[in-house]
């Protein structure tokens, strides 16, 4: 049993992305669950950096996974799968930003506290360190902190634009498509949400000596 399930792995492994999604088509389910495997955690980490906590970017998965799963009969055969399903996610998430946004001016300042005392941006990733101090851990906090709010203050449109092009590496014409744009108006986005997060992020980073902790150059 445990060599026919490691058969199957590898079957999977070697099935590309044109492959799953015909498979798919043709009604074969476990074909997607290839393609979810294969790029959700790529999608998650677009989902949770642009919405800054764990419940708005699981939700921002299921639903770009749903979303792909009933368009696909729409997915052009020579485009790239995980590009698609990127730029659906990236969709969503400015949706669930400008929905989470009129939810909070709703609340009371207390409540938005609150939240924003829970909320995650995992700063070890933001400053690396193999073997980080008591010292390094807190700093990385306070400048995770930082971030959070520096992103909370760009339009849904600069964040995503930001986090596709200095977090995703994604190109400015993918940018463009994400954002319903054209692609001089998605370098301005992303130009304009670069500038602000500098000037947001400036006392703290001088203070510090962290200017690059961020990968904010163009």
């Amino acid at each position: 049993m445990r060599m026919q399930a490691s058969g199957e792995q590898a079957g999977s492994a070697a099935i590309s992305d044109a492959v799953a999604v015909q498979r798919t088509l043709a009604g074969e389910r476990e074909a997607y669950r290839v393609l979810v495997e294969r790029h959700s955690q790529y999608v998650y980490r677009l989902a949770y950096r642009m919405t800054g906590n764990r419940e708005d970017a699981e939700e921002v998965v299921q639903e770009a996974f749903l979303r792909a799963y009933q368009k696909l009969q729409q997915f052009a055969g020579n485009a790239n799968f995980g590009t698609w399903v990127y730029r659906i996610a990236a969709n969503y998430a400015i949706d669930r930003m400008r929905q989470r946004k009129s939810e909070d001016e709703k609340r009371t300042p207390a409540a938005r506290a609150a939240e924003e005392g829970d909320a995650e941006m995992d700063p070890m990733n933001i400053v690396p360190d193999g073997a980080p101090s008591p010292e390094r851990l807190a700093h990385s906090n306070q400048l995770a902190a930082h971030i959070r709010r520096a992103l909370s203050e760009l339009t849904p449109a600069e964040r995503t634009a930001f986090v596709m092009r200095h977090w995703g590496g994604s190109g400015i014409e993918e940018i463009a498509g994400a954002l319903q744009s054209s692609s001089s108006a998605a370098k301005n986005t992303v130009f304009r949400a670069v500038q602000k997060l500098r000037s947001a992020l400036r006392p703290f980073v001088e203070q510090h000596g962290q200017a690059r902790a961020m990968g904010t150059e163009l």
